[in-house]
């Protein structure tokens, strides 16, 4: 047998149990209010009814497929106001709080009563002065499918607001006020209330269904006859005589057959049984013949206090309890009704059983127990339950209430008043919200109602009123601390008596609730409900009271060994003496110790030594003398411990949750939400609270007193040294970790969990993503019902209901369906597997990782912190989670460290395992490097590259022979390196890769990187051992693929290769790029960096020998295909294109780049003078660029660009008289635009005191060209002269007297193209005047015609031209005859000179 079965079998054996309180925490129930107005008032100066209260729990609420599974509507009465909340343990309801007020009508004290039927819920009230009836629909009738899958469900109340109260049909007025009531619904759908007359008697009043149009009936029963009327009372004077003796004090209904049985218990001592059927009395028993002692005492006073209660038992059949108010004490009887033969009834007697209290609250009875209700003299409540077929000592056994809240709060000296008030307040277990507000709303003594105040802004009032309330009583300006800290002692204290009233009030017990379907026992009080839950045996044993202890024989702690149950009675009872002395400030000091992780042996050693030296009553004296008659102390210890210990190997992984594959839709539905509401979730949370205190006591108490027989030594232990030994070395370490793990869950258990905001858990949810956990249930965080609610409830709800469950129903489909729900035997295991999976040293990691997954990272530091001196168990994973929690919280140092420690553990333990098989490398990678490279990428999502570094290198020393890890390793090392600007280190990491496309890759990332960041000296400064060429190529690539304005690699390049003396590569690189520029950057800026360029070029090729002093002309790249995507084999014909020609090297000196410098230099000029120009500028040869000096103006640049590249001058001359032309005709604004151009060359330097104009600026510059460049046959002359005369513009006498002293002929051919024949013919008579010797040097003539001068000549052909085109014009006469006659005279000339050098021959 398992330790679970074990376990929850001895919590069924044992007989007493313990109150969960079911109160609401977050805030108080929001009830919808109706008001019923009858029209009637009661007669004044009635005395109070007091209140009362009751529960009925649904037919199939033990089923678990049915949606009426642990579900139960519980009702309190007060006056004229009855409260119905319908709950369920299974799943929330909505809408589930109606309060009904009957306006001036007090309702009857269990006036309430509830039916169900197939179709319907019926709600059966008895006020003093009428009855009522709701009909609402049964659950079952609310929901169309039978598979309910929400977390939350309507309630039967939530369409009570539609009803008509006082509808005729439903309320029926009484003309008198009963004392008591019973009610049942006939098969047909009537409604029969059974009312007690203060006459006497019985009354039945019936309503018909809802749907039939009947009148109300009312039956008198009376034992001589029955008498009937459609409505009213009957007059007593008409009925006769009749005794109030027959007054009925309690009643009850019961349907047998086809009648019902109407029972009361009446004012002489006497039960009365009525059929409804035969409406007459059936029986009458005088219940003072079962009262051994003082019946005639008894006879003489009205039973007016007797209880009365009906159960039907298949073994015993229909059993009826009474409850005799005898003087000083009570009595139960236990009867049978009988039927015999001849149609009689009788009473057979079962069980007399006694109770010593007093006062009465209620009682329930079951098939086979009593449970009972009292209230004792100090108004504390006391119940208690006993078998009354199988109790011949009469012992009852115990339920252990819960406590009421300390009266004062212990405040250390080191703690805050508020603080430790709030704490004490709002902790899960002490305080209700609704006393709380209503403690808050008379501390303010305001008149406004808080109404649905939550959680956290009812602390901020309370705070708020506390502080309001001490500063308005303050006087003074200025007092000492510890002044202050009184005055909030004061009133903080004076809150928390106020609270402690209502508290109080709010506790007052009502009524017991029993399921008889699920055997579930609830205790009704004024403002909540509480269940009971049966106690462990380990519990029972050290809670009973001594004269209960007593009285056992066995226990089941002992396993049938009775000497074993003899020591453990004797060893329990010592630790309930010793319970009782470790109070107050030792008791103080043990927790402080568990909280400050110190030793517990040694705080136990400090306590019984203070316990020891302060015995003023001799107790630790009795309890050495009661040791004595422990045989066996030893073994009675670790039976103790053996139960007390939680630890297990229970399964906790994905199959422990998943269903079994034999279960069907609908019974795994049922399991997905049993025991799943808020009131479960609570109850089931503070029952492991519950147990944890209790044991967490024990095992101080048994600790200490382990020490005391340790300090008793040889006089105690027979064995001697041996068993002390065994004491020290076993049982005191046991007994220690024990306590540790109960201090635990007992913090856990108080300890609430934080509300997380929705940007916390997206990042959450994130790293779980990244460590591949986001998918496990334990992780997911879900919006709980409970706010505020303890981790342990966080928990519950989240993870451990699922694992729970599936433990409990693993197997049992079939079984699971049909057996009934049943409460103690559920609920035992519930809170065991619970326990256990809360348990630290279990090998369960359920726990933390739902705090992780939920974000409570406070809550699972400190839970880490309390478990790490003496868990062993799940140390890794702990430090793991603990490691996630420092990360969220921003401490990353921290979570490094915990992340290191966790590492070892990687292969032990489950969760951490896990964490690691999800890789997709796990086969060929060691778990330890799987879980780094987990760890890594959590610390890279967060954020924290330094970790990442850190971390990453000790992982490379567990990759010594895993080549492909250490080059994954060492990448990222690089790439965080390089984020941080660690460029250094980030090359140096680059270095170590051993894998070369990773290094390469690096590489890459290293040179993009520093460029963008202009960190340019480290990236060239690197050695780059055995990697040059790819840096190289990495850089020209770069440079090759990306825009040339935003990035600098060609520079870079040129960095680099200068920093190694490679200058003829620099100057290839700059060249490159400056023709680059011209192609592709077509601005200022371009013409600019490729001027640059050049000149960069220049320098690098003239630090080298001459010789060498050459380049390689660079490619322009590989020619771009016109059909992108197409086959390079083929055209788009397909036919096998051409094979592609190959380039011819071209090889570039000096002097060619001297050339392109002044190419580039001459467009910079350009593009300065006329930016638009700069886009055409960039890829122009020298040609097309002296046009566009030319045309800007810019003739010096192009006269130079003309004798650099050998051109032609031409176009210079002719663009320079063009622009003197335009300037000679042109106005004021083109006189002002050329001093722009003229500024822009050298102009001929001329002092003179005569301002000059643009035109006389532009026609000097002509003249200096014409001077500065001379040509043979003067061409520069000849092609202005052309230019002007080709404008019909008069050529300058300058321009004429120069050209005619070089070519005088060519000038006459001008004057003739152009036929300016006037001009010609002044031309021709000049020269011939020249020849004459007339001007002769104007002409160029050295000496004029005479016999003894060289020969001269004369352009007769242009003459001839000249003299017929004068001939053949009529306004041309005088000229053609001037002519005529000096070109005679020149032949007569040449005639006479020569024939006078033949004769000188």
């Amino acid at each position: 047998m398992s330790a679970r079965e074990r376990e929850a079998e001895m919590a069924t054996l044992e007989r007493s149990s313990t109150e969960i309180q079911g109160f609401q925490r977050e805030r108080e129930t929001v009830y919808r209010s109706i008001s019923v107005n009858l029209g009637v008032k009661a007669p004044p100066g009635g005395a109070k009814l007091p209140d009362s209260a009751g529960g009925y729990s649904y037919e199939e609420s033990g089923s678990l497929l049915a949606i009426t599974s642990n579900r139960f509507i519980h009702w309190s009465t007060s006056g004229d106001t009855v409260e119905l909340v319908e709950q369920s343990l299974d799943i929330n309801l909505l809408n589930n709080a109606i309060r009904l007020k009957f306006l001036h009508c007090s309702v009857l004290p269990g006036g309430v009563h509830i039916h169900e039927t197939f179709h319907n819920v019926f709600i059966l009230i008895v006020t003093k002065l009428s009855v009522h009836r709701l009909v609402l629909p049964h659950p079952t009738r609310m929901y169309r499918s039978e598979l309910v899958t929400e977390l939350q469900m309507q309630s039967v109340f939530t369409d009570v607001g539609k009803l008509n109260i006082q509808d005729e049909a439903h309320t029926f007025l009484l003309p008198q006020s009963p004392t008591a009531s019973a009610t049942w619904i006939s098969p047909n759908g009537h409604a029969h209330f059974a009312l007690a007359p203060p006459t006497g008697g019985i009354t039945v009043v019936t309503l018909p269904p809802q749907e039939q149009e009947e009148p109300v009936s009312v039956l008198e029963l009376k034992q001589s006859s029955v008498m009937q009327r459609l409505a009213g009372w009957m007059p007593s004077a008409i009925r006769g005589e009749q005794s109030p003796c027959d007054l009925a004090v309690s009643m009850a209904a019961w349907p047998l057959e086809d009648d019902t049985f109407v029972f009361a218990l009446c004012h002489d001592h006497k039960l009365r049984v009525w059929s409804f059927k035969e409406q007459q009395c059936v029986l009458v028993a005088d219940l003072l013949e079962y009262v051994p002692v003082g019946r005639s005492e008894m006879r003489c006073s009205p039973g007016s206090t007797h209880r009365l209660r009906v159960c039907f038992s298949g073994s015993t059949g229909l059993c009826v309890s009474v409850y005799l108010a005898v003087p000083n004490r009570g009595q139960f009887c236990v009867l049978q009704l009988v039927a015999s033969d001849n149609g009689r009834y009788s009473l057979e007697h079962i069980s007399t059983l006694f109770s010593t209290q007093e006062t009465l609250v209620d009682f329930a009875l079951t098939s086979t127990d009593i449970w009972g209700l009292w209230v004792d003299d100090d108004n504390q409540t006391v119940v208690k339950h006993i078998n009354f077929e199988h109790n011949t000592a009469g012992m009852w056994n115990q339920v252990f209430v819960q406590p009421p809240p300390e009266e004062e709060v212990h405040i250390g000296p080191d703690q805050d008043p508020r603080e430790t008030y709030l704490d004490v307040l709002f902790s899960p277990l002490h305080f209700s919200a609704e006393a709380i507000v209503k403690a808050l709303q008379i501390y303010k003594r305001g008149t406004e109602r808080l109404v649905d105040v939550p959680w956290d802004a009812l602390k901020k009032e309370v705070t708020l009123a506390v502080e309001n309330e001490l500063q308005s009583s303050v006087t003074e300006f200025e007092f000492s601390q510890e002044d202050y800290r009184m005055l909030q002692v004061e009133f903080w204290s004076k809150f928390y008596a106020c609270c402690l009233q209502y508290q109080e009030a709010l506790s007052t017990p009502l009524a017991l609730h029993y399921n008889q379907a699920t055997a579930m026992v609830c205790l009704l009080k004024k403002g909540s409900v509480s269940f009971l839950l049966p106690s462990f045996a380990v519990d029972h044993l050290y809670l009973t009271a001594d004269e209960y202890l007593f009285s056992e024989e066995e226990t089941p702690v002992a396993e049938g060994d009775p000497d074993l149950s003899s020591d453990i009675l004797q060893l329990v009872q010592c630790l309930r003496m010793l319970s009782d002395c470790v109070q107050g400030e030792m008791a103080c000091e043990m927790e402080r110790a568990l909280e400050l992780l110190l030793s517990p042996e040694r705080a136990a050693e400090q306590v019984l030594e203070n316990l020891l030296a302060n015995d003023r009553d001799s107790v630790m004296e009795d309890i050495t003398n009661k040791l004595q008659d422990v045989r066996n102390p030893l073994a009675a210890m670790s039976a103790l411990l053996r139960e007390l210990d939680l630890e297990t190997d229970m399964e906790t992984g994905p199959e422990a949750t998943a269903p079994p594959a034999g279960q069907s839709l609908s019974v795994r539905l049922s399991l997905s939400q049993l025991y799943g509401s808020s009131v479960a979730v609570s109850v089931i949370c503070q029952a492991v609270s519950q147990m944890a205190m209790t044991r967490a006591l024990m095992c101080r108490d048994l600790l200490i007193l382990q020490h005391l027989y340790l300090r008793l030594g040889d006089t105690i232990l027979l064995a001697g040294s041996a068993q002390s030994l065994q004491l020290q070395q076993d049982l005191i370490p046991r007994c220690s970790l024990l306590l540790c793990c109960y201090y635990l869950l007992k913090q856990l258990s108080h300890t609430l969990a934080s509300p997380v905001p929705l940007d916390t858990l997206d990042a959450n949810l994130q790293h779980l993503s990244v460590l591949e956990l986001s998918d496990s249930a334990a992780l997911a965080p879900n919006r709980s019902v409970l706010n505020p609610q303890t981790v342990v409830e966080l928990f519950y709800q989240n993870v451990g209901r699922k694992v729970i469950i599936s433990q409990l129903f693993g197997q049992r489909d079939a079984q699971a369906a049909q057996s009934p729900l049943h409460w103690p035997q559920l609920i035992s295991g519930m809170v065991t597997l619970l326990g256990q999976l809360l348990w630290p040293s279990n090998p369960s990691f359920l726990f933390p990782e739902c705090m992780m997954g939920n974000c409570q990272y406070t809550q699972l530091q400190e839970y880490v912190r309390l478990i790490g001196p003496w868990c062993q168990a799940n140390v890794g994973s702990c430090r793991f989670v603990l490691g996630q929690s420092y990360l969220a919280c921003g401490e990353g140092q921290k979570a490094l460290q915990c992340f290191q420690e966790a590492a070892p553990e990687v292969e032990k333990e489950e969760f951490l395992m896990k964490l690691t098989s999800s890789e997709e490398e796990a086969g060929t990678t060691s778990p330890c490097l799987l879980y780094y490279n987990k760890v890594l990428r959590l610390l890279e999502d967060v954020g924290l590259p330094e970790l990442v570094i850190h971390l990453a290198t000790l992982a490379i020393s567990e990759a010594v022979n895993d080549e492909r890890s250490q080059a994954a390793l060492w990448t990222r090392i690089f790439k965080h390196h390089l984020d941080l600007g660690h460029n250094r280190e980030a090359y140096e990491a680059l270095t170590q890769n051993p894998d070369p496309s990773r290094q390469l890759d690096c590489l890459r990332q290293l040179v993009v990187v520093l460029c963008e960041r202009a960190q340019l000296q480290d990236l060239v400064q690197f050695p780059y051992v055995n990697l040059h060429e790819e840096v190289v190529s990495i850089i020209e690539s770069r440079a090759r693929a990306v825009d040339l304005m935003t990035h600098n690699y060609y520079e870079l390049l040129y960095a680099f290769h200068i920093n190694r003396h490679n200058y003829r590569k620099a100057g290839t690189v700059m060249f490159e790029y400056g023709m680059r520029l011209g192609r592709e950057v077509r601005t200022l800026q371009g013409l600019q960096k490729q001027v640059n360029c050049f000149l960069a070029a220049l320098n690098c090729l003239r630090l080298i020998r001459p010789e060498y002093a050459w380049i390689i002309q660079p490619s322009s790249g590989p020619a771009q295909s016109d059909r992108p995507g197409a086959s390079p084999k083929r055209t788009h014909e397909g036919e096998l294109a051409a094979a592609p020609v190959s380039r011819q090297i071209e090889i570039l000196e000096l002097k060619d780049l001297e050339k392109e410098y002044i190419l580039s230099r001459c467009r910079l000029t350009l593009a300065q003078q006329h930016p638009p120009s700069a886009a055409i500028a960039g890829s122009a040869s020298a040609a097309e660029m002296v046009s566009l000096l030319v045309q800007a103006g810019l003739f010096d640049t192009a006269l130079s660009l003309c004798q650099t590249f050998n051109l032609p001058l031409t176009p210079v001359f002719e663009g320079l008289t063009y622009k003197c032309i335009k300037l000679q005709f042109g106005g004021e604004q083109s006189q002002n635009e050329a001093w722009n151009w003229l500024a822009a060359n050298q102009l001929p330097s001329l002092v003179t005191t005569k301002e000059c104009s643009a035109t006389d600026e532009a026609w000097r510059l002509l003249a200096s060209y014409l001077e500065k460049h001379p040509t043979q046959n003067a061409q520069h002359h000849r092609c202005v002269i052309n230019r002007l005369l080709s404008h019909g513009v008069p050529v300058p006498d300058w321009l004429l007297n120069a050209y005619k002293e070089v070519d005088a002929a060519a000038l006459l051919r001008l004057y003739l193209n152009y036929d300016q024949l006037e001009s010609a013919a002044e031309l021709v008579v000049e020269y011939v005047d020249a020849l004459l010797g007339k001007g002769h040097q104007y002409f160029g003539i050295e000496m004029p015609l005479s016999a003894t001068a060289p020969l001269v000549w004369l352009p007769y052909t242009s003459i001839d031209q000249l003299l017929r085109s004068l001939r053949e014009g009529q306004a041309s006469a005088k000229v053609y005859e001037k002519l005529s006659v000096k070109l005679g005279e020149y032949h007569r000339l040449v005639d006479q000179s020569t024939k006078h050098r033949l004769h000188a021959h």
